[in-house]
């Protein structure tokens, strides 16, 4: 207030206003701007007497007449909880922006105020924030849906798998046999059909066909989970154990579904699994149209409008389900697969790869690489071999040859080196036939060397030179009966077949 007296009192003495604001040291604006304040309020100098510093500003400086909420202009609170659900979308932005608009409206920390007074009476789905095109989260409903067979009037529960966008609460629904692991990424693929696009992240429950083991900071996902994912470009971040709020968008979605959509067709009666999702996909477009009770629009307007153009676009091709195994390289370098045979380099003997599986490939990895891929085969207990995986100079594998384990047969007994011989030579490889040798010696272990002796020359009799001949042979004690006359055999060991190599070959390789 000293100031303003002396912008008064020299104002009276005829300064200028230039002159008064050098000699305080303020701007000019300033002096222009008391002196019209004191104009308007009838005061000059001198001032009157007794008037007191607060009395002249309240004089000078007025406050505004207060202004109650319903005097301000309310913001478009819809609008608001639409445009924070985009990416950099913050509460002050939104307010900045109103306040450019309406300089005379809330403060921030009233709009704060407000703005949460009014999410609050939204429903719970409608409440929670999530930017769009970021999240989908995902779960199997608890109710199931019964399937009768026509033929057998058999009834086979259906499970339903639901999935929700965060943003916008478009949903997806429909029906598969099982929660198993292939009817789990089935149920994806077709998701991303349906919304035409992917999210950032996919949100699961632990579920074991998505989460191979459930940790608070380190999840482990299913292999083949991860390559789904892998192919759509999208990340995987499963909810925490005991964390209900991770999961509440699906939980509040997978509510809706069971209302609107199973609870609708509760007296209905269904004969195939694509006559309920005939009529599931009806009733999803029927709830995905459905206004909302309390915002503007649907979850398809607002989905349309917001959060597909925003989703990650298809691959040119869709995913291709594949399972994810592991198996031990035995030393004919062969990998079991459903009890066929497929071979692998010969380097990995005794190794561990990881074997990927479609419906038409069969595929061997070995550090991540690729080292095998065959046409898959569903013929049990045969061998499929490419040449370039065999060799003969390779010194791990040289060590193992069919001499070697024929001459490891002759310590149990001429019978089983015979056989050995002959399963060798009936095999289109000799190496094929090490596993099935490998494992009759083994029952030598089991049995004893001369049961197994004797079960050898008994199925050479008979004609039966496989694995499992000889091991039912020795259950079935067959091998302690005596032979008749006509099944005695003249044992003689092939001493030139090319299985046989004999001492020189291993001089050759020195």
């Amino acid at each position: 207030m000293r100031k303003i007296k002396e912008v008064l009192r020299l104002r009276a003495q005829g300064l200028s206003n230039r002159a008064i604001a050098r000699s305080l040291k303020i701007p000019r604006t300033t002096v222009r701007r008391y002196t019209t304040r004191a104009e308007e309020a009838g005061l000059s100098w001198p001032l009157p007497e007794g008037l007191t510093e607060s009395a002249l500003e309240e004089q000078l400086f007025p406050p505004a007449p207060p202004i109650g909420r319903h005097e301000r202009a309310e913001p478009d609170w819809a609008y608001m909880h639409q445009e924070l659900r985009r990416p950099g979308v913050t509460r002050q932005l939104l307010w900045l922006e109103y306040k450019t608009e309406h300089p005379d409206g809330f403060q921030y920390a009233r709009f704060c105020g407000l703005f949460r007074e009014w999410k609050g009476a939204l429903d719970p789905v409608l409440r929670q924030e999530h930017r769009f095109g970021e999240r989908l989260f995902v779960d199997y409903a608890g109710q199931t849906m019964a399937v009768v067979d026509a033929e057998t009037a058999e009834v086979r529960e259906a499970q339903i798998f639901v999935g929700t966008l965060g943003a916008s609460n478009f949903t997806f629904a429909e029906a598969t046999w099982t929660q198993s692991l292939p009817d789990w990424i089935g149920s994806h693929v077709r998701m991303f059909e349906y919304m035409d696009g992917v999210p950032e992240l996919l949100v699961p429950d632990n579920l074991r066909s998505g989460v191979t083991k459930a940790c608070r900071y380190d999840p482990d996902v299913n292999p083949t989970y991860q390559e789904m994912a892998t192919h759509y470009a999208v990340a995987v971040l499963p909810t925490r154990k005991a964390k209900p709020r991770d999961k509440a968008k699906v939980e509040s979605g997978v509510l809706i579904a069971e209302r609107w959509i199973l609870a609708r067709l509760r007296n209905h009666t269904f004969f195939s699994l694509d006559e309920l999702n005939r009529e599931i996909r009806r009733l999803l477009e029927d709830l995905n149209d459905r206004p909302f009770q309390k915002l503007e629009g649907s979850r398809r307007s607002l989905f349309e409008s917001s959060e597909r153009p925003l989703l990650r676009p298809l691959p040119s091709h869709r995913y291709e389900y594949a399972e994810w195994r592991k198996a031990r390289v035995n030393i004919d370098y062969h990998i079991a697969v459903d009890n066929h045979f497929y071979s692998v380099p010969h380097g990995l003997v005794h190794r561990q790869v990881e074997v990927r599986l479609t419906a038409t490939t069969v595929e061997a990895l070995h550090d991540g690489k690729r080292v095998a891929a065959h046409a898959r085969s569903h013929r049990k207990g045969r061998f499929t071999t490419d040449p370039a995986h065999l060799s003969k100079a390779h010194k791990e594998h040289m060590e193992w040859t069919p001499s070697r384990v024929i001459a490891w047969a002759e310590k149990t007994g001429p019978y089983t080196a015979a056989l050995a011989a002959r399963i060798m030579e009936h095999r289109p490889h000799a190496e094929q036939g090490f596993r099935a040798c490998l494992g009759i010696l083994r029952l030598g272990k089991r049995y004893s060397p001369e049961r197994l002796e004797a079960a050898c020359r008994r199925a050479l009799a008979i004609g039966a030179t496989t694995y499992r001949s000889v091991e039912s042979i020795l259950k079935t004690g067959k091998d302690q009966d005596p032979m008749d006359d006509e099944e005695q055999t003249t044992l003689r060991l092939p001493q030139d077949h090319e299985n046989v190599r004999g001492p020189d070959y291993y001089t050759s390789w020195n």
